[in-house]
């Protein structure tokens, strides 16, 4: 009879344990992925709620508006402002404004407060 070395007896019994361990930190790194992925295009969809209701204002009024309040009160854009740090410049009435959004919790943590 072949005897087993100690070290083999003791990974075999850890071997379900290590595959759980491997499979729920692919599960979560996927998790995590998903979840950024998602806050990227929450982002991207705000900046072209944005630049739609600006060219709308446009069509409708023929100069861009002067703000993004005005975009607020008569066009219904929402903006969490606890979320996002929205940029708009403009530059003339009839030349469509820069308009960057910036997720105010990813500035937070790499140390710059709003």
């Amino acid at each position: 009879m072949k005897r087993q070395n100690p070290i083999f007896r003791i990974l075999g019994g850890l071997r379900f344990p290590l595959l759980m361990i491997v499979a729920l930190t692919f599960f979560l790194t996927a998790l995590f992925r998903l979840d950024a992925g998602q806050e990227e295009e929450s982002r991207s969809r705000l900046e072209e709620t944005l630049r739609l209701a600006a060219v709308a204002c446009y069509a409708n009024e023929g100069i861009y508006p002067p703000t993004v309040a005005y975009l607020q009160e008569h066009y219904g854009v929402q903006i969490d402002t606890e979320r996002y740090a929205v940029f708009y410049n403009i530059f003339a009435e009839n030349l469509m404004p820069d308009i960057t959004v910036i997720e105010r919790q990813a500035q937070e943590q790499e140390g710059r407060p709003w």
